[in-house]
């Protein structure tokens, strides 16, 4: 269901660089010298993280980097930390306000093909299909080639089906699915808008970057929130 037109992979260039450490130094959450630390266990390394504890808990970072700003060749994702990360997801992202507003479009005569992740009707069947590389700028639609899974919609209008929860540091065009490694999950509408067994049923993409050319995890406030007390509260437990 996340498949794209390849684009050929790139090297990181000296402006995409410039561009990661901007978003970096732009996002309070995850601010050099702060939420990043040097890694103790290895030379050239740094950990990059959301909690502000000094000394870090590699258990509960995003990842290890060798690079600054962290490039996703040079960012190790932490497994430990995406689980938690799918877990919040899975419990909270039908309450977040953003979601919402994507399910109720689903179910309007004209909300189908929403600019914020794409919407997946049941017919289809959800596949996973990475694309190598990392396409330019333009929003998540790149050069306006790539597909969307539910391109051709009028409307979610009366069938229900899938929204996506997608990372925002990315918006797709309007009408236009995000990239798979933007893509959090799916969760489940049905023809009225609500979520089906009011928690949307979510379902991991398996496809999910924690870094890519667009900058560095970018969730609603709503669920970023969510994810800080989780984090925490598995601080607590070590």
């Amino acid at each position: 269901m996340f498949s794209r037109v390849a684009l050929a992979a790139e090297r990181p260039t000296r402006a995409l660089a410039k561009r990661l450490l901007s978003t970096l130094e732009g996002n309070p959450h995850i601010v050099r010298g702060r939420y990043m630390f040097p890694d103790q266990r290895a030379i050239n390394s740094h950990i990059l993280t959301l909690l502000p504890s000094s000394p870090p808990i590699p258990e509960l970072s995003i990842g290890t980097t060798h690079k600054i700003p962290p490039t996703p060749d040079s960012l190790t994702e932490n497994p430990k930390f995406l689980s938690i990360l799918n877990s919040v997801l899975s419990k909270h992202a039908h309450n977040d306000p953003y979601v919402v507003s994507q399910a109720q479009a689903l179910a309007s005569n004209s909300g189908a093909n929403l600019g914020s992740g794409g919407v997946f009707f049941p017919q289809q069947q959800r596949q996973s299909k990475r694309r190598t590389g990392y396409g330019g700028g333009g929003g998540a639609g790149g050069d306006g080639a790539g597909g969307a899974s539910a391109q051709g919609g009028a409307g979610g209008g009366g069938r229900g089906g899938y929204i996506n929860v997608s990372d925002l540091r990315n918006p797709p065009d309007y009408g236009r699915t995000a990239w798979p490694e933007d893509i959090f999950g799916s969760l489940e509408v049905d023809a009225h808008g609500n979520f089906v067994d009011e928690t949307g049923n979510y379902q991991s993409s398996g496809t999910y970057r924690v870094i890519t050319r667009e900058g560095c995890l970018g969730l609603s406030p709503f669920l970023r929130e969510k994810l800080i007390a989780a984090l925490k509260e598995e601080e607590k437990n070590l």
